[in-house]
């Protein structure tokens, strides 16, 4: 009989915590080999954990909402499936929290730390994890005030739900100095909501995109250009020949290689594009890592990235495509999958949107996004009238490095290329 420690991986070099979302399991409960154990999230990614073996579970040191640092034990799995359960969950509860509490600074299980003095502030001795932290500084909670917090996670921990409950609880309170906005010694009471409502916690994916998207707008003065673009010969072809690319594919022909593939030549011809402001310096980026936006259902957003995408031809950039968007649909994405991003689309034509004006995503330059495509009766050259499949496209970029000369350059550039297409050169 053999047992095995699962531990909280790690999703990126950066990653020191990651919260559990959700167990699939329960202490007792048989489990197959890669069968999904739990879902954990950080601030860019929510993963599924498959079970390394075989086995049953015997315990789980967690709960659904606790921040746990990167390769701490989080549960454990015995391969003998019709073994006896020795713990119960509560002496497994029990038996995780003194694990937790004695290894909680230290590197591995196996080595002891000794209490700390006595003379140290309760605020030293405490340990928080970086997000708590983080978010502590973000509303004006300072260290010594986390010690009157109490920490519902294990080992008596503060997790981002004691924290988050905690500022709640401040909201239309007279403060302390060390806690106050900066224009006035209390805070503004949030409103109380009557009527018919529902109230809905976001989600950390949700809270995450709430807090990137205000962070874009007070950082880059945003622009937007729009400008339309005649996909009929796209159409087209695309029509012609989508059975036959999904039958030796395995997946569909959309329009978003052919977009892709004249961005990437539009940000070759314009460099500038594609690059990020760092202090006073513009940086420009000499690898095209074309990201685009994967609406999750019920979820939020995600943007997967295509690491040097301009080495790719047509045909393989739907392939990349293609599957990052399964893996972010399927919740596999890899904290690589989603960083290194110089560019981004998103298609808001997919939700039968016309245009929008999208937020860049921090720190690149600019974004694209396409519209719709649409029959319209269009003034051809000469001028005669013609049924044509239409779309429009709009360049959001930041004017501190782009103006708007250049913005409209480079989508005329994208919209140029689309329109001297020929997609059977391309196959």
């Amino acid at each position: 009989m053999a047992k095995i420690d699962v531990v909280m991986p790690q999703m990126g070099e950066s990653i020191t915590t990651e919260t559990i979302t959700k167990w699939h399991k329960k202490v007792v409960d048989k489990i197959e080999l890669d069968e999904i154990l739990l879902e954990i999230s950080t601030d860019k990614v929510e993963s599924e954990i498959p079970a390394p073996m075989k086995g049953r579970i015997t315990a789980l040191f967690f709960k659904e909402g606790d921040t746990v640092d990167v390769n701490k034990k989080i549960a454990v799995i015995d391969d003998d499936v019709n073994a006896a359960i020795l713990n119960t969950t509560s002496q497994a509860v029990a038996k995780s929290k003194v694990e937790i509490e004695s290894s909680s600074q230290a590197p591995t299980s196996s080595v002891s730390v000794a209490p700390a003095p006595s003379i140290l502030k309760e605020s030293e001795r405490r340990f928080y994890t970086p997000l708590v932290k983080a978010m502590a500084k973000e509303a004006g909670v300072d260290l010594n005030q986390l010690t009157s917090v109490s920490g519902s996670g294990a080992g008596g921990r503060v997790n981002k739900a004691d924290l988050e409950k905690f500022i709640a609880k401040q909201s239309g309170a007279k403060t302390t100095s060390n806690f106050q906005t900066p224009s006035t010694q209390e805070t503004v009471p949030r409103p109380t909501p009557s009527g018919r409502v529902e109230i809905i916690p976001m989600d950390n994916l949700r809270k995450t995109i709430a807090r990137n998207m205000v962070q874009s707008k007070l950082t880059s003065p945003h622009v937007n250009s729009i400008s339309e673009v005649d996909l009929t010969h796209l159409v087209k072809f695309r029509e012609k020949v989508k059975n036959d690319f999904s039958n030796q594919e395995g997946f569909n022909l959309t329009y978003t290689p052919f977009i892709a593939f004249a961005l990437i030549q539009a940000l070759k011809q314009f460099p500038m594009v594609n690059s990020s402001v760092d202090g006073d310096n513009v940086v420009i980026k000499k690898d095209i890592n074309f990201g685009f936006a994967v609406a999750i259902p019920g979820n939020g957003l995600v943007v997967p990235v295509v690491k040097s995408a301009d080495s790719l031809n047509l045909i393989g950039l739907a392939r990349a495509i293609d599957s990052l968007a399964k893996k972010a649909r399927n919740k596999k994405l890899t904290m690589d999958d989603l960083t290194g991003g110089t560019f981004t689309y998103t298609n808001v034509g997919s939700f039968g949107t016309l245009f929008a004006t999208p937020i860049i995503l921090q720190p690149q330059a600019a974004i694209y996004a396409s519209g719709v495509i649409q029959k319209r009766v269009v003034v051809m050259k000469d001028d005669s009238m013609a049924v044509r499949s239409m779309m429009y496209g709009t360049h959001t970029y930041d004017h501190r490095v782009i103006d708007g000369e250049l913005g409209g350059k480079f989508l005329e550039g994208v919209h140029d290329v689309i329109r001297n297409m020929n997609p059977e050169t391309l196959f």
